[in-house]
């Protein structure tokens, strides 16, 4: 009979490696955890629930919220925001820096999260997901600020996502190795299904949004090409990040969302996208370029700046780098 593991044990096991810790950080991947289960049990029934469709109101982005977003930028806020665990947070969703309560206790980590990715999809029953950054603070004592949130994702110390789908499933790394979970709905319970996930050295998939093709840089537009050509890759675009991302991840693939000519600095959002998954699959031994440059070696500038996306395969993302310096 197979041993059933569960995320706080896996969790609670991993911090036994650890004789110096004091079980604040495996409390706080547990409160991610319930967040999550929340949220999945309010997209399942979302349409009976009635929260599909926009609030009417423009987020930081430039983008109109949706309901089902509010709502879970709600949740994280209400259970990571009172637990003493964090100093500050920033979301996709706000402009600045969520403050923690001035009536709460203050902890030693960060967090940047986007509380729904791919929500636009969720009107039609696609995958969408929740992704999370953890970063211990750097200043001493208070309120977090800004240096404590812009820092380079090499400094994470704990990235993972929540995918909602026809299961759903929390896969995370503390920078040893990657582990997916998924919900047993019957107990309440995150199962370890996906033992030290380990990225294929086939490349298997490749995902992009073809329409931009002509905007592209030569690089890319050869890439593309080339393993057209090669008819050894399919073409797998869900337009969900968190879905193409878990995808290539389990089945082997690349993800590609490089600089257009109207949007120079890339489109995805650095903090909170592109550096929590890039930590991901490096420990998964795959790989994330901006197109010259490791995503995880970015110091931020800014909460919310944007970066072109080139992430999966190792192999495959740095031939992709070659095409674009050559």
């Amino acid at each position: 009979m197979n041993t059933t593991v569960t995320l706080n044990q896996h969790v609670y096991l991993d911090q036994k490696n650890y004789p110096q810790g004091t079980g604040v950080f495996s409390e706080l991947l547990s409160e991610i955890a319930l967040a999550g289960k929340i949220i999945s049990r309010e997209v399942n029934k979302a349409g009976i629930a009635e929260i599909y469709g926009f609030t009417g109101d423009i987020n930081v982005q430039g983008e109109e919220v949706q309901k089902i977003d509010e709502w879970a930028q709600k949740t994280f806020e209400n259970i990571l925001g009172h637990t003493g665990h964090l100093c500050a947070m920033a979301s996709e969703e706000k402009e600045d820096i969520i403050r923690i309560s001035d009536n709460k206790q203050l902890g030693n980590y960060v967090m940047a999260f986007d509380p729904i990715d791919g929500c636009s999809n969720i009107d039609v029953n696609v995958n969408i997901g929740s992704i999370f950054s953890i970063h211990k603070r750097v200043t001493k004592q208070g309120h977090g600020t800004l240096k404590d949130l812009l820092q380079p994702g090499f400094k994470q110390v704990a990235a993972g996502y929540i995918v909602y789908g026809s299961s759903t499933m929390f896969v995370y790394t503390t920078g040893h190795g990657v582990h997916g979970f998924t919900l047993d709905p019957s107990i309440g319970e995150f199962l370890l299904t996906h033992k030290d996930i380990k990225s294929p050295k086939t490349c298997k998939n490749f995902s992009t949004n073809e329409t931009y093709y002509h905007e592209w840089p030569n690089g890319i537009k050869k890439y593309i090409d080339n393993i057209k050509k090669g008819g050894q890759s399919s073409a797998r675009y869900i337009g969900s990040l968190i879905a193409d991302f878990h995808r290539n991840l389990l089945d082997g693939g690349i993800f590609l969302y490089p600089r257009t000519k109207k949007r120079s600095n890339g489109k995805l959002r650095l903090l909170y996208e592109a550096s929590p998954l890039a930590f991901i699959i490096e420990q998964a031994g795959g790989y994330a370029s901006n197109g010259g440059k490791n995503i995880l070696e970015i110091t931020p500038t800014e909460l919310h700046q944007r970066t072109p996306l080139i992430i999966g395969n190792k192999e495959e993302v740095k031939k992709i780098e070659k095409l674009l310096q050559s």
